[in-house]
């Protein structure tokens, strides 16, 4: 079975903005990180961003918008030797839609990547920025690992062995 590194994205991989990153050009990559992805990368771990986007129930944002992010993210990754294996997003909101099942702190976009996969979660990690992602990761199973937001997580690499 493989092994994952589950990422939250916003505090995490790209620039906190305290609510949401409506615009492209607000969407800013934390390239502090590329060492450490890169690092997680050769031990072997898939990288895998798990991420609420609230904003689309909104309507502060549109899909395509938010396309144009992940794909940059990924470009951005990719033009560094850094591969994301998928980006899963719960495009709900409570106050929108009700309760989903997705949407962190629940574990559905953990499980489906797992599954997908064929991840083992006890050998995986999930890194982010609120309790709710280690929530999320500890119900599918995942070590959850709590950063402050915009933290490097070369900080933090001595917690994943």
């Amino acid at each position: 079975m493989k092994k994952a590194v589950f990422l939250d994205r916003d505090g995490v991989l790209n620039k906190e903005l305290g609510d949401y990153v409506c615009k492209f050009e607000d969407f800013k990559v934390l390239e502090h990180n590329f060492p450490a992805l890169i690092e997680l990368q050769s031990r072997g771990y898939l990288l895998i961003v798990i991420t609420n986007q609230g904003g689309l129930a909104k309507g502060w944002y549109s899909e395509d918008t938010l396309g144009l992010m992940h794909d940059h993210l990924r470009k951005t990754y990719a033009d560094q030797g850094i591969h994301l294996a998928d980006i899963y997003y719960c495009r709900h909101h409570p106050e929108y839609n009700g309760k989903c099942l997705c949407r962190k702190p629940g574990s559905i976009m953990l499980e489906k990547a797992i599954a997908r996969f064929g991840i083992d979660a006890g050998s995986s990690y999930f890194i982010g920025d609120r309790e709710r992602d280690v929530i999320a990761g500890e119900a599918a199973g995942v070590k959850g690992i709590l950063i402050d937001s915009d933290q490097p997580i070369g900080e933090i690499l001595n917690l994943i062995s």
